[in-house]
């Protein structure tokens, strides 16, 4: 869900895999039943309802649980596909290390930590907490990426996104009405999936196992952790409220596994710049969702500020707009496909 910035593309990141390089199919053979437009949608639509289901899955379960069957959930879903497609797990115990790391920061803390923010706080402001992912991303960049230099046009993307933050949380009244450390937890979510784009981004280029294996079994160790935190703080359930239980089913099965590949197949078919614009749509619907049906009160701070924090994440984005990566050459046929992981790593995003 995470709608969750996109580590943005390099022409020379990851060199295009066997699975990328073999002769492809002819187009027809090959189109997808729904149009891209339609699955954008729908892709956006998903995401944008899971702060909805985390909500309704926290009112009955203690978060760490909520979190825990997503993930089982989620897991579920891609290893279905991994075995109906007969992939290859990926290899050697240093990357399954590395991807222990990036399941930490990407799935298993910005899951839990939106569980727990949502117990006090409206699923629409974790919706637009989760938008500043690309403020953070674009911050931590700056630091940690040497080649991501600043611009005045970027700076000010990201002064004007902190500005928007100040704004949903009513900053000139001193952020009444909202609780400071349920707000805190979801920018810190937000901000763990920007450390996490950055460190794959960094670590997890160019290993040869195909970005299907690499999100399942990242998604599979994050389970993995939950799986031996959740029993030491939680008891098991005593009883399984229906409503509250499909809504973490459909958090897992839909909202991160199904997601993850529907947009596995955007980046694939129309590039990594265009399908994580679904970023940008995430809040509008997680706002639109809490507002309707959970009755959540919606102040005109809150919608104004989102559009604030949007246009802000969108101009630090900027850089990469195009068919061009930053050294300004034209990628090679292929390259999105070869970035997909890090497109999708991180919602695996979104939350």
């Amino acid at each position: 869900m995470s709608a969750v910035a996109t580590p943005r593309p390099r022409s020379s990141d990851t060199p295009v895999t066997s699975s990328t390089s073999a002769a492809a199919p002819s187009p027809d053979a090959r189109r997808p039943a729904l149009d891209w437009r339609i699955r954008f949608a729908l892709l956006s639509l998903i995401w944008g309802f899971s702060f909805l289901l985390i909500k309704v899955g926290t009112q009955a379960y203690p978060p760490l649980q909520v979190t825990l069957g997503r993930m089982v959930f989620g897991t579920a879903v891609l290893a279905a596909v991994i075995a109906v497609k007969r992939e290859r797990l990926p290899h050697g115990a240093g990357t399954w290390c590395r991807l222990a790391i990036a399941a930490f920061f990407l799935n298993a803390l910005p899951f839990s930590l939106f569980s727990y923010a949502e117990l006090t706080i409206p699923s629409t402001l974790a919706g637009i907490c989760n938008a500043t992912t690309p403020l953070w991303g674009m911050a931590l960049s700056l630091v940690a990426l040497s080649e991501d230099r600043p611009t005045r046009r970027r700076v000010a993307g990201l002064g004007i996104g902190f500005l928007g933050v100040l704004t949903v949380l009513g900053a000139w009244q001193g952020f009444s009405g909202q609780d400071p450390a349920g707000t805190a937890m979801a920018l810190i979510a937000s901000l763990s999936y920007a450390v996490g784009w950055i460190y794959v981004r960094r670590t997890l280029s160019g290993t040869g196992s195909s970005n299907l294996s690499m999100a399942g079994a990242q998604l599979f160790l994050g389970t993995v952790q939950l799986a031996v935190v959740t029993p030491l703080f939680t008891s098991f359930p005593t009883s399984f409220p229906v409503l509250p239980l499909l809504a973490v089913v459909a958090l897992g099965a839909t909202g991160t596994g199904f997601a993850f590949l529907l947009q596995y197949g955007l980046v694939t078919e129309v590039g990594p710049t265009t399908a994580t614009l679904v970023t940008y749509f995430i809040p509008v619907v997680a706002t639109a969702a809490g507002v309707l049906l959970l009755g959540e009160r919606l102040t005109w701070n809150t919608p104004v500020g989102a559009l604030i924090v949007l246009t802000g994440a969108a101009l630090t984005q900027s850089r990469w707009t195009g068919a061009r990566g930053s050294s300004g050459r034209s990628e090679a046929p292929g390259a999105g496909r070869t970035r997909s992981l890090r497109a999708v790593a991180r919602r695996g995003s979104h939350s």
